[in-house]
């Protein structure tokens, strides 16, 4: 079990990053820093908890910076100010051999995109972790099939992803994440590409494995819906910037500015669950 701290962490992109830094500090719109410096505030001064065991979601407009801010969990993204730490300890510090031990064993990802290995069968993604860990053949066949059964595939376990539906890609996606045992597993807008059906299918699906996993889960989405179905927790982003922090039935009925209670008013009238 992992709790993940986000402190301070600003992410700027372009080349004068210590003018635009100040700059973002000193409070300046993110236009305006663009203008005088030609750098992109992507995240500014994020400061986050998210507790162990928990699904928590990050959601946002487009723009908002939230899929930068689940790329700097597992240091996809180094911040350009900030610490993440994991159970205390800050990752930023981690040299190559570090990092490759912690993402293979304290955090795996689940992309929108799905991220298949196309010359791999289901089963073979599957265990992709665990091969790489030295795991026997045989053992990580067992583990493979055990969440391919999980994530309801049974029977495509010899398939390529060719021959998938795209709801059975993202399957296949969520079984590779279980099946590597992590701590913390972090999906970035994993099921918005899928029709609703199937998008409401996969919600339920993590709801239950999440019952008897208790896995850390950051989920990142659009979605309000989505976010008050699935979340115990959900962070707000707009800008780069936290706008709210709350269990779903704070935002839902406190919604700490215009722009929270803007998404709040688009959201369909329906009764809203979470674990």
């Amino acid at each position: 079990m992992a709790d993940i701290e986000i402190r301070n962490v600003y992410k700027i992109f372009g080349n004068k990053t210590d003018a635009a830094l100040a700059l973002a500090r000193a409070g300046r719109p993110k236009s305006e820093i663009l203008a005088e410096t030609g750098c992109s505030v992507a995240l500014r001064d994020v400061s986050l908890t998210i507790g162990a065991g928990r699904i928590f979601v990050i959601m946002g407009l487009s723009g908002s910076g939230k899929s930068t801010l689940v790329r700097h969990i597992n240091k996809l993204i180094t911040p350009t100010s900030g610490e993440i730490r994991f159970d205390g300890v800050d990752i930023l510090g981690f040299d190559a051999k570090a990092l490759r031990s912690f993402r293979m064993q304290r955090v795996s990802m689940v992309f929108q995109s799905f991220a298949l290995m196309p010359h791999r069968t289901v089963l073979q993604n599957v265990v992709y972790g665990q091969r790489v860990r030295g795991v026997s053949k045989a053992d990580a066949r067992a583990i493979g099939m055990k969440w391919i059964e999980a994530v309801g595939l049974l029977g495509y376990e010899n398939k390529y992803p060719s021959a998938l539906s795209g709801g059975m890609k993202q399957r296949v996606g969520l079984a590779r994440a279980l099946a590597a045992d992590t701590d913390v597993i972090l999906m970035d807008e994993a099921f918005s590409a899928l029709d609703p059906l199937i998008r409401a299918d996969m919600q339920d699906q993590l709801l239950q494995l999440q019952q008897t996993l208790s896995k850390t889960i950051v989920f990142i989405t659009h979605d309000l819906d989505e976010a008050v179905r699935i979340g115990s927790e959900i962070a707000i982003l707009k800008d780069g910037g936290l706008v709210q922090v709350g269990r779903p039935d704070d935002i839902l009925d406190r919604p700490a500015t215009d722009y929270v209670a803007r998404f709040v008013q688009r959201r369909q009238p329906a009764g809203h669950a979470h674990g």
